[in-house]
């Protein structure tokens, strides 16, 4: 028995109860539209913490090449 499915304590009754009301909600062919827009935008924002997270390797990599060629 599966006691909770996600963090909360949600389960998967109220799993199933949030995806048809979502499915009433937005009716069948709205739903692919919806997740494929939410997929570009988790893709998006993946990829600016990635840029980021690169640009912060590389300041801090000038940094230190600037404080190697001082000394």
């Amino acid at each position: 028995m599966i006691q909770t499915l996600f963090i909360g304590g949600i389960g998967m009754q109220e799993v199933l109860l949030i995806a048809l009301v979502v499915l009433l909600f937005f009716g069948g062919k709205k739903i692919p539209e919806l997740m494929k827009g939410l997929g570009k935008g988790v893709r998006s924002f993946k990829d600016g913490m990635n840029e980021v997270e690169k640009d912060i390797k590389d300041t801090t990599a000038n940094d230190k090449e600037q404080q190697d060629g001082k000394q």
